[in-house]
C-alpha cells in the first residue's frame, strides 16, 4: 500500500523512519507534502521519498493518508483535501482533541478513520501509541495500520474516551521525564559530577527503572519498596519528595494536559 504524510515534522519523520527501517514500506511506496520547502527537501535528502509542498498530490497519489500537522491545521488542511479523498483510503490522525466525530464533520461524510496519539521517543524506535478506529475501519485494515505504528514503538488499541489521558500519560510525558532527568543532573552537578557524566546517569537510571516495571510486570510500588533500605539513603530521599508532593504534582499536571486534550 501506498502512505502518504501531509506534514513532515519530527513526529512524521519518526513515522516514516520506523517504517523504512522495519521494512514494512519501501520508500517509493511513500509520499509526503509540506508547506515548507526546506521540511520537503530534508525528507527527500534523509529518507528517498517523493514529496512536495501540494497535499493533493499525496492524496491522490496513497492508500494511507497519515495528517501529521499541528492541530490548529487540521481544519485549514482538511478543507484543501476533502473533496479529493476517496471512500476506500485510511486517514490516520495525530493531532490531541481532534475527535473522530470532529473529523467526520469536517470531512462531511463518514471514513476511515483511526485516531492516534504516538510519542516523541518513536524517533529512538520508543514511542508509545495511544490508537482508535472509527467504525468503519476493518479489522484487518486495523491490523495493517497497527503493524505501521508498531514499527516506531509499541500501539495500543484504546477507547476514544481515554485518548485525553493518553495524551497525557504518554504523548505529553515525555516532557516531565526530560525534566526529571534535567534535575536529577543539576544535583548531581552541585555534588561535584561533571555535566555530561551526570546527564547519562541519570538518563539511564530512568531507563533502566522504566525496563524493571515493563519486564518484571511487578508493580511500581513494589520496585519502589526495594530500592529503600531501612534507615537508609533513598527512604530519606522518598520522604522528602513526599513533603514536596512529588506524586500530586505529577498527577495534577497531568490533569491539566489532558484537560486541555479536550479542549483542543
Amino acid at each position: 500500500m501506498k502512505i502518504g504524510f501531509i506534514g513532515l515534522g519530527n513526529m512524521a519523520s519518526a513515522m516514516i523512519g520506523g517504517m523504512i527501517e522495519k521494512k514494512i514500506v519501501k520508500p517509493e511506496d511513500v509520499t509526503g507534502a509540506d508547506a515548507f520547502e526546506s521540511a520537503v527537501q530534508k525528507a527527500q535528502e534523509k529518507f528517498g521519498i517523493s514529496a512536495s509542498t501540494d497535499n493533493l498530490t499525496v492524496v491522490r497519489q496513497a492508500d494511507v493518508i497519515v495528517l501529521s500537522v499541528k492541530p490548529q491545521f487540521y481544519m485549514d488542511v482538511i478543507t484543501g483535501i476533502r473533496e479529493e479523498v476517496r471512500e476506500g483510503q485510511i486517514v490516520i490522525t495525530i493531532a490531541p482533541g481532534k475527535t473522530i466525530d470532529w473529523l467526520q464533520e469536517q470531512f462531511g461524510r463518514k471514513l476511515k478513520l483511526v485516531r492516534c496519539m504516538p510519542n516523541t521517543p518513536a524517533l529512538v524506535g520508543e514511542g508509545c501509541t495511544g490508537v482508535c478506529p472509527s467504525e468503519a475501519v476493518s479489522e484487518e485494515e486495523m491490523k495493517y495500520v497497527l503493524t505501521l505504528l508498531n514499527s516506531f514503538g509499541k500501539a495500543y488499541v484504546v477507547s476514544e474516551h481515554m485518548m485525553d489521558a493518553v495524551v497525557a500519560v504518554s504523548g505529553s510525558s515525555p516532557a516531565y521525564v526530560f525534566m526529571l532527568i534535567e534535575a536529577m543532573a543539576d544535583e548531581a552537578v552541585l555534588e561535584g559530577m561533571p555535566r555530561n557524566l551526570a546527564y547519562e546517569f541519570a538518563a539511564q537510571a530512568v531507563l533502566g527503572s522504566a525496563k524493571m516495571v515493563l519486564e518484571t510486570g511487578r508493580h511500581p510500588g513494589e520496585l519502589k519498596d526495594m530500592v529503600c533500605s531501612p534507615g537508609g539513603t533513598t527512604i530519606e530521599a522518598v520522604k522528602i519528595l513526599e513533603e514536596k508532593g512529588f506524586r500530586a504534582g505529577i498527577m495534577d499536571a497531568m490533569k491539566a494536559c489532558a484537560d486541555k486534550s479536550r479542549s483542543l
